[in-house]
């Protein structure tokens, strides 16, 4: 994803509770469980076998821009990322495509304590001093209910449905404050 006038990396963002960070060599074993979790990956496609996953993840996995560690006492918890959107989906809010797109993803241990609002909002204030009026997407299948509560939270609103994956996705678009003049 092109930036505006930060750098990538950009320094370690720090919330209330979670640091978000560019990855590391330490966090290969936590990412490896993240994409092998069938709880997870319940709601992405299912889970990926972990034999593919140790051997094709890298040494020093998710090495590029937009792609956040969220760590939790000196662990990684989960990632959070912002990506252009593939024009080649369906689901968009301009014509051409390519939309930034935030995801995020957990381990279940993770789950239900506020993280992944917390760090999405961290990734978001981060996006928006970045590329400031640039709006981000969000899709989710209908049916993941804490996808769909954790969107509204962060100020998600809906500008369709379509069907994808075999299932109703929503897309969601957030456009950031404008500073007051």
């Amino acid at each position: 994803m092109e930036r505006g006038p930060g750098a990538w990396p950009p320094a370690p963002i720090r919330t209330e509770r979670l640091v978000l960070r560019q990855s590391e060599a330490r966090d290969r074993a936590a990412l490896i469980e993240l994409f092998a979790s069938p709880e997870v990956g319940t709601y992405i496609g299912g889970p990926r076998p972990r034999g593919e996953l140790e051997r094709t993840v890298p040494e020093v996995p998710g090495r590029r821009p937009g792609f956040f560690v969220a760590e939790r006492d000196g662990a990684m918890i989960g990632i959070v990322t912002l990506d252009r959107r593939d024009p080649e989906r369906p689901g968009h809010i301009r014509p051409e495509g390519g939309e930034a797109e935030l995801g995020y993803m957990f381990l279940p241990h993770a789950w239900g304590c506020g993280y992944a609002a917390e760090a999405c909002a961290g990734a978001l204030d981060w996006f928006a001093d970045t590329l400031p009026g640039e709006p981000v997407v969000l899709t989710s299948q209908t049916a993941n209910d804490r996808s769909m509560r954790l969107a509204a939270k962060l100020g998600f609103t809906e500008v369709e449905r379509f069907e994808d994956y075999g299932a109703e996705q929503w897309l969601g678009v957030w456009l950031p404050a404008t500073p007051s003049a």
